[in-house]
């Protein structure tokens, strides 16, 4: 079994060197450096700017040696990402990467109804459960960054932002529909 994995990061520069400590401490899985092992999806997030060039940047990371804490979509994952959310403790910070499903409302607008109290914690556990599952990767510690090696950037050109585009409010607008229905059955009991 392979140790690798190809991974993948879009934004505005090239990133062969990440700071793990740049990106937000209330993501889903607390401060590191996010990444994708989906090309295609991680082409969906391209966005165009004034001035700034959309860049695909490539890495493979060698997770050989390193603490791994893998989740799947359940109430750990739930509880962790809603501690990280709140800022309470990183109760993980001593694992080297953290791999696991993103938040779909990290992904979708769900008009915050998910992380806003409203909902029970059953009902919310149930949204997050819904429409397709994307995994991320989080670089937590200088040790899993010196085993992640940048391969390359590649600039992204219009077209090929504007398919990605389309194709993630596409995806986003059925998942809508399905968060409707979903949560209009959880309010109605």
């Amino acid at each position: 079994m392979s140790t690798k994995m190809q991974l993948f990061h879009t934004g505005f520069v090239r990133i062969p060197s990440p700071d793990l400590k740049y990106g937000r401490k209330n993501a889903d899985f607390g401060q590191g450096f996010y990444l994708s092992d989906d090309e295609e999806f991680s082409k969906r997030w391209a966005r165009e700017r004034k001035d700034a060039e959309s860049i695909i940047n490539r890495y493979e990371l060698d997770l050989e040696g390193l603490e791994v804490k893998t989740f799947s979509r359940g109430d750990e994952w739930f509880g962790y990402i809603f501690d990280n959310r709140a800022l309470r403790e990183d109760k993980l910070c001593e694992y080297d990467v953290i791999i696991g499903p993103i938040a779909n409302d990290t992904l979708y607008d769900t008009l915050g109804i998910i992380t806003s109290g409203l909902l029970e914690r059953e009902q919310a556990l149930k949204l997050l459960m819904l429409g397709r599952e994307y995994l991320q990767i989080v670089i937590k510690s200088e040790k899993a960054k010196r085993q992640l090696r940048f391969i390359s950037a590649e600039v992204l050109e219009s077209s090929e932002i504007e398919r990605y585009k389309a194709a993630l409010a596409l995806e986003e607008k059925e998942y809508q529909e399905l968060f409707a229905v979903t949560l209009d059955k959880l309010i109605d009991g």
